[in-house]
């Protein structure tokens, strides 16, 4: 297992290195920089997206470049202002050489300074971090606490009208975008066409530092039930399924037949002998599932319900061309993943001894 263990770590520095180069070159070719997103709003356009837009500019102030402007919307300004302005974003110099400074920094995560908010990084990465984690944590054991239950009933069940009508339901709750299902709890449970029930957005209430620690816990909760609900739609619905077929696949096997030609009642076989075998695979997932809301949920729901975590930082960098922290997110989340499969890969191992990944490579 230690063998197995190290070459998933080493496995880790090319499986991020092809990330980082994909994205990177990938920015090389997206219009509308950093350095665009200053001239924009020098000239009053707020951001560069306005000035795709043409139309009637005058000359002095056209957002088309002409055929010796390097910038969307640089003719009438100093070339010096211009020079300036690479030489703090580090646009002086050739493409390949600002890659490999920056991946340098990357392994001892400096992630540098965002251009627009004059802080570094990776304060910022620490600082919303944690939001995204608990938004990603209580959404994966919400789903747990909602899926076991049901899949187990389900595999009771099995073919009757219950199991008919609950699958129905999980592939509906599947089948709903999970940006949609978080309006429409806005709309209907924040004040929006019906109830107010829950706080539009954010994750604590004003003033939330003077508040008892009962009083703290009772917010909080409040401020995240809509957020990990929406979150939680479609992770779900597949983990039900999961535990149904994992339960129905042990309940047709020979113990099974022979602890009830011994007289034991369903319960003791079902909650005795099946739930043990039947839950290694359903435990065993749970990192993976974490990371999957992690990722998935995590840009449009923070993004939808204004709390500051990390897809948000993400999000709103990508629109302000703030390199930096698109990069330093990037890494951070492609660095999770990948530690977090290999968590799941042990998780297997330890509820089951039996799997053995290193036979299973040669």
């Amino acid at each position: 297992m230690g063998a197995y263990i190290l070459r998933r770590l080493l496995l880790i520095i090319p499986t991020l290195l092809g990330i980082m180069i994909v994205n990177f070159a990938l920015t090389q070719f997206v219009p509308g920089g950093p350095i665009e997103q200053i001239i924009a709003q020098i000239e009053g356009r707020g951001d560069v997206f306005g000035g795709f837009a043409g139309g009637g500019n005058d000359a002095g102030t056209s957002s088309i470049a002409s055929g010796d402007e390097k910038y969307l919307g640089s003719r009438g300004l100093p070339p010096e202002f211009i020079e300036q302005l690479e030489k703090e974003f580090g646009f002086d110099k050739p493409p390949l050489e600002r890659f490999l400074k920056m991946m340098g920094g990357y392994l001892t995560f400096d992630f540098g300074e965002s251009y627009f908010r004059s802080i570094s990084v990776v304060d910022l990465i620490i600082e919303k971090l944690p939001v995204s984690i608990t938004l990603g944590l209580w959404s994966t054991l919400l789903a747990y606490v909602i899926s076991i239950p049901l899949g187990i009933r389900k595999a009771v069940k099995d073919g009757s009208a219950f199991d008919t009508w609950t699958s129905g339901a999980i592939i509906l709750g599947y089948a709903i975008p999970g940006f949609l299902f978080a309006v429409l709890l806005l709309v209907v449970f924040a004040g929006g066409s019906y109830f107010s029930w829950f706080p539009l957005r954010g994750l604590t209430s004003d003033g939330w530092e003077n508040f008892t620690l009962g009083h703290k816990i009772a917010d909080y909760f409040w401020h995240i039930t809509l957020p990990v609900i929406a979150s939680t739609i479609s992770s779900f619905a597949t983990l039900t399924l999961l535990t149904k077929n994992s339960f129905l696949d042990e309940i047709k096997k020979q113990y099974v037949i022979t602890a009830r030609a011994k007289g034991l009642t369903d319960r003791r076989v079902l909650y005795g002998h099946v739930f043990r075998n039947a839950m290694l695979i359903v435990i065993a997932g749970f990192p993976g599932l974490f990371i999957s809301v992690f990722f998935g949920a995590s840009i449009i729901i923070e993004t939808i319900f204004s709390l500051d975590g990390l897809g948000r930082l993400g999000f709103e960098a990508a629109v302000a061309r703030d390199y930096p922290i698109v990069f330093g997110t990037l890494y951070a989340f492609g660095l999770i993943g990948l530690l977090v499969n290999l968590l799941s890969d042990m998780t297997y191992v330890l509820v089951d001894p039996r799997i053995d990944f290193e036979s299973r490579e040669t």
